[in-house]
Order: C-alpha cells, then sequence, then structure tokens
C-alpha cells in the first residue's frame, strides 16, 4: 500500500512539463550562463553588468530604488555591491539631504567597464532575440515583467 504523501509519477511529470517557476528558472539560468561567459573577458557576471546598468543614470540613486528594480532585498544588493566597490567600479556615498541613507555611483573605471560591456551584450542579445523561434521578444519581455511585478499588486489581479 502506498504512504498518503507519496506523489504520484504523473505529477512530477504535470509538474515538470507545466511549472512556470521551473521554467523561468531553467531560462534564467541558461541566460545567465550565456551572458557570464560572454561577459567575462571585461571581468563582470551577468548580474553586475545589470548593476551597473542600473546605476547609470544622471544623479546618483539611493540603494531602495536599485533594489526595487532589481527585484533584490536592500541586503542582497549590499552584499552585491561589495566586490563592485572593491574593484572601483561602484562608489557608496551618504546621501548629503539625509546621512542615513547611502546613493550609488558609477566611478569613471565603472563607465568604461560598462561602455566596454555594452557591445558584447548587444551582440549576444540580438542573436538569443533572432533564435527565439515563434515568439515576439516584445510580448516575453511584457509577460515576464507582468510576472515581476510585486506578488500584491497580481494577488489583487487573480
Amino acid at each position: 500500500m502506498s504512504n498518503p504523501r507519496d506523489v504520484p509519477f504523473e505529477t512530477t511529470h504535470l509538474v515538470r512539463d507545466t511549472c512556470l517557476c521551473l521554467h523561468a528558472q531553467r531560462a534564467a539560468r541558461t541566460l545567465s550562463r550565456l551572458f557570464d561567459d560572454a561577459l567575462r573577458p571585461v571581468g563582470l557576471t551577468s548580474g553586475q553588468f545589470s548593476l551597473l546598468n542600473a546605476l547609470n543614470r544622471a544623479a546618483p540613486p539611493p540603494v531602495a530604488p536599485v533594489a526595487q528594480l532589481l527585484a533584490m532585498d536592500r541586503t542582497t544588493l549590499t552584499a552585491a555591491l561589495k566586490p563592485l566597490e572593491r574593484d572601483g567600479l561602484v562608489a557608496i556615498d551618504t546621501d548629503p539631504s539625509d546621512r542615513r541613507s547611502r546613493l550609488l555611483r558609477l566611478t569613471d573605471k565603472g563607465r568604461e567597464t560598462l561602455a566596454t560591456a555594452i557591445p558584447i551584450w548587444r551582440d549576444l542579445h540580438g542573436a538569443i532575440e533572432a533564435g527565439v523561434a515563434g515568439l515576439e521578444p516584445d510580448n516575453l519581455r511584457g509577460a515576464l515583467n507582468s510576472l515581476s511585478k510585486p506578488a500584491a499588486s497580481r494577488a489583487s489581479r487573480v
């Protein structure tokens, strides 16, 4: 007799074949590996590239909006900033209007590194978009953006 806590093998196949989370994780890992490999010559990971790009603004942003843009908590963002700060790509300054707050900015070296990485990203990104068979990239971006909204706003639509 089977244990009532056993999950039928058919359910395993159902999850494998239909789970949006699983498929998104697999795609994200694959894309991350591709971009990590491509950006390695400039000394960046895909996550670091995204973070540098998020800091490429006219005025240095505080931590909270950058964390929100990247869907990270502040602690994770702070940890991700440490190697970039150590390598001289990012500076973390005290906000003169609120000494408790920190502002994040690209250094000259950070801007140069980002400028070197952009053509690499552009070439690989174009190739990936061209290779996504039967899917309009703007529709995919829209669907992914919809899924990445805060949980509270999604729950109100359910």
